[in-house]
């Protein structure tokens, strides 16, 4: 179901959108014309905001649904946020997480996003993104976990594959999963070639097949570009920002 946008919220993110990165866009021609999963490098914020301010096509965002409630939103914030930080600025952050709180439940709710449970409610999830697939939207999936992979990004929560066994359940069409990577620094979004889900392959087998794949498309991408900066997901010091490769010789 398409959210009734609110005005303070267009307003806010007209605001917004006068400041925010201006990017490249290339690869575009490796998005199929169906609906498809999106899937890249979080960049802390800037992956989901490209997502909902530069991307022309139809589309909606997996979003953690505790940034969505108040009830959950601040000690999410502390811990997603600002985890990282030192000990002795924890009481600020922990401060801020209830000052910023509202406005964030506010914007994320108010966006084109899909929350995502990671309890019982975790079918809804799934449900609404068949849903929003169906009514030819792609969908924006940012699945990285804690733990690093590479320099790039880290390793992928892979149960966000399991939506493409439900999708071929309702409509015999095996979704596609286009990986991409961006780059605040270099300005620039890169779409690679997508894989496609087999349904006749075990489920297991099939979600370290694609997710294998999507981290190493989405890693070569990144270093085939221009030396850079990568920002990572992680809230970490920017002095440990990796580069994209070595810069030793």
């Amino acid at each position: 179901m398409k959210k009734k946008k609110k005005p303070i919220f267009n307003l806010l993110k007209k605001i917004v959108k006068l400041f925010h990165i201006k990017y490249t866009i290339e690869g575009l021609e490796n998005i199929p014309s169906e609906p498809s999963i999106l899937i890249g490098n979080h960049a802390h914020s800037y992956g989901p905001f490209f997502a909902e301010l530069r991307f022309s096509l139809k589309r909606q965002t997996w979003c953690a649904s505790e940034i969505m409630s108040m009830k959950t939103a601040p000690a999410y914030m502390q811990e997603d946020f600002w985890g990282l930080k030192p000990k002795g600025t924890k009481w600020f952050f922990k401060l801020m997480s209830y000052i910023c709180a509202p406005i964030c439940v506010y914007v994320f709710k108010s966006a084109d996003t899909i929350p995502v449970y990671r309890d019982t409610r975790g079918i809804s999830t799934f449900k609404r993104t068949i849903e929003e697939l169906n009514n030819g939207n792609h969908i924006f999936i940012y699945p990285e976990g804690r733990e690093p992979h590479n320099n790039i990004i880290n390793d992928f929560q892979q149960k966000f594959v399991d939506v493409a066994k439900m999708y071929y359940k309702k409509t015999k069409k095996s979704l596609n999963f286009v990986p991409f990577y961006l780059s605040p620094k270099l300005k620039k979004v890169c779409f690679g070639k997508p894989i496609t889900f087999d349904p006749n392959t075990k489920m297991e087998q099939e979600r370290e097949r694609i997710c294998t794949y999507l981290k190493n498309k989405i890693t070569n991408i990144a270093t085939n570009l221009p030396l850079h900066t990568v920002i990572p997901y992680a809230n970490i010091p920017k002095k440990a920002y990796p580069k994209n490769k070595s810069t030793t010789n």
